[in-house]
């Protein structure tokens, strides 16, 4: 069929219409790229050619109380590598394999992988300056050195629970490391550039440096002397007594604020991977349960007096046993201690006193109390692996569960839960929320960013004046019951003993128990409070011989470095013939002659004396001071006068 020329030209005329229009829509698809979508465009290409060399932030320091160190960071160099950039990979693997300690087929392996950018580990990972430094003078291509942080524990096991550790990416495992990390590790940095599809930088790219934010630091409430002095104590009595474990606390029971803990087994969180994991990752004074024994007496006590069922003037026959629901429940002394007070009963820590305590209470109203001092429940302490514990369900408590419960069998607690209800039961039935951090410091301004307040649980568990009756029958049992081996020359004391036999296969062990002392002072006004449980010692297994002499030292030291002042106002310990130490006050002999010395001192101490002349210049102990009969008196003898007294 024969076209027309105006028919061709028609065609022709829509073809370069429709050329024209493609064209133009070409041009401004171009624009539109170009001018509009042009830079989100090269933020995306720029983002698939970025590569980042990481720099870990400074993890917070974690301080005592008094801002003493317990935890920092040294920093340590870390190998990186972009595979890319290296182009004679087995030249590479053969230069850096002896430096880091590497095989050259790990290395190898190592650089060869299709990643930006990789770590050569384990070899390169947080190594020594000196290491890093041979690094970079072999100023090989695509090998990196960046900054790294290495956790660094300047006392080795000290508060080691507490403190837990980090990992090797520096993330907190366990303690506050691991409660506090979010806070703690910071926020990362990096140095970036730019890289094409092989990974080499590109030509005219600038580096871009991110700094990284150092976390915040930790002050805890944890008193660095404190915790040295209870771990002094824990291990001697490790060697002496050779127990399975011994758990320590010491809080302030004004405020909750843990002063030390410890246990026995311990770890350096340094070296964590040389311990069993059995030992770092149980804090036993907060996971550890067991019968209390006669500590828990203190609650029955308690609860006793706030309902008016006993008063300390009212009497008690103690035959030795009491018989309750068929079951013949005996006082730990043979024979018992037949005609006593109850101020006496809590004295010799008598447990027919204490089931007949718990009867007059009540199931009900013993266990509401029970729970009021904090018992079955976490205390909600800021450290994991807090345990509850274990109370008899309400169905379950008859007439022997609530007897044996008034003694402190039967139930099972932590230690943390013990020393807060005995702080409530001497501060004024105030039940707080222990804890052991204090306060967050900003790194670079050193200012406080925020402070952890005391929380306050319950109040008004007991009154203050059931509060003052408690502290003076505690003081009375270190002055004249079963805690006599925690008394303190110069310091009202007041504690309890506690020895629970343990369960051993379901059944109560003959031969295996816990032995525990917790004390307090000054009794009229606690500033310290100190619990400590010895599991399973070698030899007499009484919490009276082993745990309250552990205490003592601990409080008397740590009374002492508080500045607490001996005062002389204390309840004097009865003396027990053949059982105690009889002690005698020291006299002045400053400035008398030995002939007037020896005319009047009675037979009580000798004399060993120091010098030329007739005249005792100075003396030592001090006259005043209560020291054991038959001491010796060192005395300084001049001609002169004696200098004036220094203090």
């Amino acid at each position: 069929m024969r076209v027309s020329n105006v028919t061709l030209r028609r065609r022709l005329y829509l073809v370069l219409l429709l050329g024209s229009v493609l064209f133009l829509a070409l041009i401004a698809r171009l624009a539109w790229v170009q001018l509009v979508m042009g830079p989100e465009l090269t933020e995306l290409a720029e983002e698939s050619w970025r590569r980042e060399v990481p720099f870990a932030a400074s993890r917070g320091e974690i301080w005592d109380r008094n801002g003493e160190r317990l935890a920092y960071n040294v920093s340590t160099p870390t190998i990186m590598a972009v595979p890319a950039q290296i182009k004679e990979k087995e030249a590479t693997a053969k230069a850096l394999a002896p430096v880091l300690g590497m095989t050259e087929k790990k290395v190898l392996e190592t650089i060869g992988k299709r990643e930006s950018i990789v770590r050569l580990q384990p070899g390169g990972r947080k190594i020594t300056q000196d290491k890093a430094q041979q690094v970079r003078d072999l100023a090989l291509p695509g090998i990196f050195v960046a900054e790294d942080n290495k956790r660094y524990y300047p006392y080795d096991g000290l508060a080691a629970h507490v403190l837990g550790f980090t990992g090797i990416d520096n993330q907190g495992l366990t303690g506050v490391e691991a409660r506090y990390d979010e806070l703690l590790k910071g926020i990362g940095g990096s140095v970036a550039y730019l890289s094409n599809a092989r990974g080499e930088e590109m030509p005219g790219s600038s580096e871009e440096y991110i700094p990284p934010k150092d976390g915040l630091n930790l002050q805890l409430t944890i008193d660095k002397q404190i915790q040295t002095i209870m771990e002094r104590e824990l291990d001697q009595a490790m060697v002496k007594y050779q127990p399975k474990h011994i758990i320590s606390i010491a809080v302030d029971p004004k405020t909750g604020e843990v002063l030390a803990m410890a246990s026995r087994p311990g770890y350096e969180p340094g070296q964590y991977q040389q311990y069993d994991s059995a030992v770092y990752n149980r804090n036993l004074p907060i996971w550890m349960t067991y019968e209390p024994g006669s500590t828990f007496k203190i609650v029955t006590l308690a609860a006793a007096l706030e309902e008016g069922k006993v008063s300390f003037a009212e009497s008690f026959h103690d035959k030795g046993a009491i018989e309750v629901g068929g079951a013949r429940l005996r006082c730990w002394k043979p024979g018992g201690h037949g005609a006593e007070t109850f101020l006496e009963v809590v004295e010799n820590s008598c447990n027919p006193g204490f089931v007949v305590m718990g009867q007059r209470l009540g199931a009900e109203t013993l266990f509401d109390y029970i729970k009021k001092f904090g018992f079955g429940s976490k205390t909600g302490i800021d450290l994991g692996g807090e345990e509850n514990g274990i109370m008899f369900k309400p169905e379950r408590i008859g007439p022997v569960e609530l007897a044996t419960t008034a003694f402190g069998q039967g139930v099972s607690v932590t230690p943390i839960q013990q020393v807060m209800a005995v702080s409530a039961a001497i501060n004024g039935g105030k039940l707080y929320k222990p804890h052991v951090g204090k306060a967050w410091v900003d790194p670079v301004t050193g200012d406080v960013v925020d402070e952890i307040e005391p929380t306050l649980v319950r109040e008004n568990i007991i009154s203050e004046a059931t509060s003052k009756l408690v502290r003076e029958a505690l003081e009375s049992v270190v002055a004249k019951g079963t805690g006599r081996n925690a008394f303190i020359e110069g310091y009202r004391v007041g504690g309890k003993t506690g020895t629970a036999q343990k369960v051993v296969n379901g059944r109560y062990s003959p031969t295996e128990h816990i032995v525990s002392f917790i004390g307090f002072a000054p009794a009229d006004d606690p500033q310290i409070v100190v619990y400590t449980a010895v599991d399973n010692p070698k030899g007499l297994q009484f919490g009276g011989l082993i745990a309250a002499p552990i205490v003592q030292n601990i409080m008397e030291d740590s009374l002492r470095y508080m500045g607490v002042p001996p005062r002389k106002d204390q309840v004097e310990p009865e003396y027990r013939y053949g059982l105690d130490v009889m002690m005698a006050e020291v006299p002045d002999l400053v400035g008398r002659t030995t002939t007037e010395i020896y005319q009047s001192l009675n037979m009580n101490f000798t004399l060993a004396k120091y010098g030329a002349g007739n005249t005792v210049v100075m003396q030592e102990p001090k006259a005043g001071t209560k020291v054991p009969v038959g001491s010796t008196i060192q005395i300084y003898l001049s001609d002169q006068a004696a200098p004036p007294p220094s203090d």
